[in-house]
């Protein structure tokens, strides 16, 4: 599921066809292409499991291919939905990180959403050139969306644009998915089962789901195999998992990974438990920490606990939110400042405005709990808030030097105190895995020493 460009009703198409294949009886498998964290959070809701991102500049063609098979395994049909427009990518010369070079190493058919609105024959012209652009991009259906009417979409039709019109949506604002400043917002099941329903019914009503069956079913068979084989039954440490409405930015294939290799993986809430589980590390992954501000700082017994936890020399890593909770604390757009656990020094401070965007490539500068000096992983950051110096106490050290994508110097990120490594880098782990292995090992190791203090 790709697109002509950004916000022509990309996700809102590929959950209507989640959606409706699911109602069909058929298990799907969903993917988003790209760094996304919140478009996949609708594609659960319709699909009924967890989506996996791909992206090409991070993971590689190789952990590209693997998520994909051992994702959609056991599925009947998978979805993908691309990002941005199809062939808009990491860079403006290449295809690297793009929708398109993602549906070519999958051998995947693309059906092409486009914003029909006040558009008639020019949809002639729109189909030859994406068809043509690159041949290798299997385009071979397309959506056009925000149609007037009926007739309108039987006028596209009478065109008969390369690429065959499989349907179209008329505009719906009323169960539009809502939107904040990192796009749309998070998919809460309560809120959004409802929408996703009428989208799901309207795909029936709108497109023509046999013929969109009938190409995914053109797809050839790939070759290709779980590289991380199966978590083994008997866990080698316990990690505990920030998620709640603060945070909630993860990649299901980091996780996975974690998994892979023993880790028990055990969800808690910052903003609402008192403590942290039991376990032998916390992961903070990103979100919206400065909208829970209130509730996150009130909560002085899980903040407590935390900082605790990391003062004994728990094994704590944090992105962005995270990295924003552990601080000093949160300063809002309306300039109240609240207190957070302390653990990194320094203030988040928010801003009405885009702080940071884009790819980067981190090489550590010093052993950290992911692994020595010179440990190299590939990320992206998106955040509107920056870390301010408090001037107090604690201190850490920057152990990241951080080179952006598109150009700019390398500067020092990632700070470290004891083992506690926090940053505004969201990682993923398939561009080096041998940092879930020494994330891991950190854990197992603070376990077997917690384990020899109690004299077990």
């Amino acid at each position: 599921m790709a697109a002509t460009a950004s916000g022509v009703g990309k996700t809102t198409a590929a959950v209507a066809i989640i959606g409706a294949l699911k109602a069909r009886g058929l298990k799907v498998a969903a993917f988003k292409c790209g760094p996304d964290f919140l478009d996949p959070t609708y594609h659960e809701i319709a699909a009924g499991k967890p989506s996996h991102n791909l992206d090409g500049w991070m993971m590689g063609r190789a952990a590209v291919a693997g998520t994909f098979a051992r994702t959609a395994s056991d599925a009947d049909i998978a979805v993908i939905e691309g990002m941005m427009g199809l062939f808009d990518s990491a860079a403006p010369e290449s295809e690297e990180g793009s929708t398109a070079e993602i549906a070519k190493w999958l051998s995947a058919p693309v059906v092409l959403v486009t914003d029909a609105s006040g558009v008639a024959r020019t949809i002639a012209a729109v189909a030859a050139g994406f068809a043509r652009f690159d041949p290798a991009v299997a385009a071979c259906g397309m959506i056009c969306n925000r149609i007037g009417s009926r007739g309108h979409l039987d006028l596209l039709r009478e065109v008969k644009p390369e690429i065959p019109i499989v349907g179209g949506f008329p505009a719906q604002p009323k169960i539009a998915f809502p939107e904040r400043h990192l796009g749309l917002m998070r998919a809460r099941e309560a809120e959004a089962i409802g929408p996703i329903a009428e989208w799901s019914r309207l795909a029936e009503q709108w497109l023509d789901i046999d013929a969109i069956l009938t190409l995914a079913r053109s797809a050839p068979e790939l070759e290709s195999t779980n590289e991380l084989g199966t978590p083994p039954a008997n866990p080698r440490c316990r990690i505990g998992v920030a998620f709640d409405d603060a945070f909630h930015f993860y990649y299901e294939d980091n996780l996975y990974r974690l998994r892979s290799l023993g880790a028990e993986l055990v969800d808690f809430s910052p903003s609402r438990d008192r403590a942290p589980p039991d376990v032998d590390g916390l992961y903070f992954g990103g979100g919206y920490p400065e909208a829970l501000a209130r509730e996150l700082s009130s909560n002085t017994a899980m903040l407590e606990s935390v900082r605790a936890f990391a003062a004994r020399g728990g094994i704590v890593y944090a992105e962005c939110g995270g990295l924003m909770y552990l601080s000093g604390g949160i300063k809002t757009l309306d300039g109240t400042q609240w207190p957070m656990a302390g653990v990194i020094p320094g203030i988040a401070v928010m801003s009405d405005r885009l702080q940071a965007l884009g790819y980067v490539e981190v090489e550590t500068r010093a052993d950290s709990i992911v692994g020595p000096a010179g440990t190299r992983f590939r990320g992206h950051q998106f955040r509107y808030s920056t870390l301010e110096d408090a001037g107090t106490e604690p201190q850490a050290d920057s152990v990241y030097s951080v080179a952006p994508r598109w150009g700019g110097a390398p500067f020092a990120e990632g700070y470290r105190r004891g083992n506690v490594l926090a940053s505004y880098v969201h990682a993923h782990w398939a561009s080096n895995a041998a940092i879930v292995e020494a994330l891991v090992q950190s854990c197992v190791n603070s376990r077997n020493r917690r384990k020899r203090s109690a004299g077990q």
